[in-house]
């Protein structure tokens, strides 16, 4: 479907060693800062454990993993958005993801420079809050001066117009993001054609140090402490071993490398997940000799749309899906005993497709 995840942080926390770590494009890594320079795109397969259980039973030729981009996007410094450090290129960069992934750096080591010379993630998160929020404020007010010029005429629609920017000005003048305003969904919509960088849905991701991964270090529980009214959920990653992990290509070497660390899988692995989920994106699979496939929707799409993802035929020609649920496959262990037991359903044109739903289209263009 095209969904992008931004990697956004200060210079030097941590966001081009993820980024390698998530993609075979091996972002260049240093220790000082505008060391990412233009945006790096990875395209990251999401691990899905049911993928796997489905081919399994089925053993199929080929087996096709769900994906999303991620964009590693270069640090921002203070000043962004007034140009500084190149930064309205960057914050474009950002204007073109669905998602933001916020990486704060919450360890300790003197070897590695911060570019505001000490360690202070909340510090960090509100510099590019506020480098967001001032872009932001900069796009409402230039529709706010052709907006108030028709106000001004009698045009009520205009004024309607004009008082939504007017609160949405009020806010940012606050220092709160886009994402915190309590208006409704159509009062809203006056803003879509804006792409308001603080309006994008948000992943707060602590880096920290191994020790940091088993208990929550204090710069951790500041950022914890920082963000509990945004609804956002805070992820922690240590950075240098995922790297480490990545390094190893035998999987049995690399299980046991998570094993000594005390992890159950990669935190990458977890991250995508996140991400995954912070888009609202959910998984339907079709299943065959040929291939065991994952596709990408959004979470409600109904079930011609969820056919169009395959090819735009399908919509187009939808006649009915059958479905039968992830659990209820695995539990009878093929679609013909699954059938057979009554735990195969037609749906038609309003079906909502739910998450791990096995389906197959019949359609006529």
């Amino acid at each position: 479907m095209g969904l992008k995840c931004g990697i956004v942080g200060l210079p030097n926390v941590g966001k081009s060693t993820l980024f390698n770590c998530l993609s075979n494009a091996k972002a260049q890594s240093a220790n000082f800062p505008f060391c990412t320079i233009e945006p790096n795109v990875g395209v990251i397969t999401v691990p899905d454990e049911r993928l796997n259980a489905l081919a399994n039973l089925i053993d199929p030729e080929n087996v096709q993993p769900t994906t999303i981009d991620i964009v590693d996007i270069a640090g921002l410094v203070k000043g962004a958005s007034k140009g500084e450090g190149l930064g309205n290129k960057f914050l474009g960069n950002i204007r073109e993801t669905d998602a933001i992934i916020h990486v704060l750096r919450c360890f300790d080591d003197g070897n590695v420079v911060h570019v505001d010379g000490s360690v202070n993630p909340v510090r960090d998160k509100e510099t590019i809050d506020y480098e967001l929020i001032l872009k932001d404020l900069e796009a409402i007010e230039k529709k706010l001066e052709k907006v108030g010029r028709a106000a001004r005429t009698g045009d009520k629609e205009a004024q309607k117009s004009k008082d939504i920017l007017d609160k949405y000005k009020a806010h940012f003048e606050d220092g709160k993001s886009a994402r915190s305003i309590e208006l409704s969904d159509d009062e809203k919509e006056e803003v879509a054609d804006l792409f308001l960088l603080t309006d994008k849905p948000v992943l707060y991701l602590c880096n920290v140090d191994e020790s940091g991964l088993a208990e929550d270090n204090e710069h951790v529980k500041a950022v914890k402490e920082a963000v509990k009214d945004e609804g956002a959920e805070v992820l922690k990653v240590a950075a240098g071993l995922e790297a480490d992990i990545a390094e190893l290509e035998d999987p049995e070497e690399r299980q046991m490398f998570l094993e000594d660390a005390g992890l159950k899988e990669p935190g990458v692995n977890k991250l995508i997940k996140a991400a995954y989920k912070l888009l609202d994106l959910q998984t339907y699979f079709t299943a065959g000799k040929k291939e065991v496939r994952a596709w990408t929707i959004t979470r409600g799409m109904k079930a011609p749309q969820a056919a169009g993802v395959i090819h735009t035929d399908f919509e187009k020609g939808f006649i009915k899906a059958e479905v039968i649920k992830f659990d209820n496959w695995i539990e009878y262990g093929s679609e013909q005993a699954a059938k057979e037991a009554g735990k195969m359903s037609m749906e038609g044109k309003e079906y909502v497709v739910q998450d791990g739903d096995v389906m197959h289209f019949k359609f006529n263009v």
